[in-house]
């Protein structure tokens, strides 16, 4: 069983049914006016959390940070849908729609924890009485559960037994519910930046051959016969040889050719750095808000202001 110290921590938490399945999360709990027992989870089902649905939390448990009950998931869907008077109570009516629907025996909700393993012919005289039946039996039952589940102002219609017994079901109020007003929440974004990794860069020497062409002046000789006269100055030389023999006199000649040679020579330093720069982004976000409006009913016989209209889904 589900204490009040647990509360505090099922709620806004995933609940399970018996195969394991998530139903949705817990929004409230229900306990009884008299004992103080969580009787009642409420849990938001159907698209994005519509609607909720009842389901009865004495046999469900709670383990880690999730609720598990005892039904199937279909079955917690399909449970009736119960209105919730301005005081956040369940009707003797409600109640019983809800047990029966469960398929619990109203005999044995009465019962404390101890005595709800107990045959029926163990029952006090207090659940007799909640049985509804007329006479001095009846009325010792109402009389003693009276005093056990408190509230006796809210008999359901038809059964003067059942007046006493059946306590109403009163939602739990967490921390900051503890008065008439209604916390009002919002969201506000909150807009950071991360650093992610959009690229790489990277220097790459690599090795190109290229024609280049340039102009250097070259030099040859060339064979140029010269004659000149025999004159006195030239005779003694020229007739210093024998006349009429063959002879002959070779000259080397000499040119000058392009000779090509390559040598590394350093021309540059070249490095990589990175520059921050800073641009302006909006961005776009969806925030929630809470708003809080009051209704109220018109009595329509003598126009005078009735109750508030009872607000669903508080936290």
């Amino acid at each position: 069983m589900i204490t009040r110290e647990e509360i505090s921590i099922l709620l806004d938490h995933p609940v399970y049914d018996g195969d394991g399945n998530k139903v949705g999360d817990a929004k409230h709990v229900f306990l009884d006016d008299a004992s103080g027992r969580p009787e009642w989870v409420t849990v938001k089902t159907g698209m994005f959390g519509s609607s909720e649905s009842f389901i009865p939390i004495r046999d469900a448990a709670l383990v880690k940070d999730h609720l598990e009950v005892p039904y199937r998931k279909d079955k917690i869907k399909g449970a009736p849908n119960v209105d919730i008077d301005a005081g956040g109570h369940l009707s003797v009516d409600e109640e019983h729609r809800l047990y029966d629907y469960y398929g619990i025996d109203w005999d044995s909700v009465l019962a404390e924890p101890g005595e709800r393993d107990r045959s029926p012919g163990m029952g006090t005289a207090g659940t007799a009485g909640a049985a509804g039946t007329a006479g001095a039996a009846g009325a010792a039952g109402t009389a003693g559960m009276a005093g056990r589940r408190g509230d006796t102002s809210r008999p359901a219609p038809g059964t003067a037994g059942t007046a006493g017994t059946a306590g109403r079901r009163s939602e739990a109020r967490t921390p900051g519910h503890d008065d008439d007003a209604m916390t009002r929440s919002e969201e506000r974004m909150r807009v950071g930046v991360e650093r992610h990794e959009t690229g790489r860069a990277r220097l790459r020497k690599y090795v190109v051959t290229e024609e280049v062409q340039q102009t250097v002046p070259v030099r040859h000789e060339e064979v140029r016969v010269e004659r000149e006269p025999i004159t006195d100055a030239n005779r003694g030389e020229a007739m210093s040889g024998p006349a009429f023999k063959e002879d002959e006199h070779e000259v080397t000649l000499y040119e000058e050719r392009p000779v090509v040679e390559t040598e590394a020579v350093p021309v540059e330093r070249v490095r990589m750095t990175t520059e921050e720069k800073t641009a302006d982004e909006t961005v776009h976000g969806r925030v929630r808000k809470e708003r809080i409006e009051a209704e109220t009913e018109m009595d329509e016989e003598s126009g005078r202001r009735g109750r508030d209209v009872p607000k669903r889904g508080r936290e």
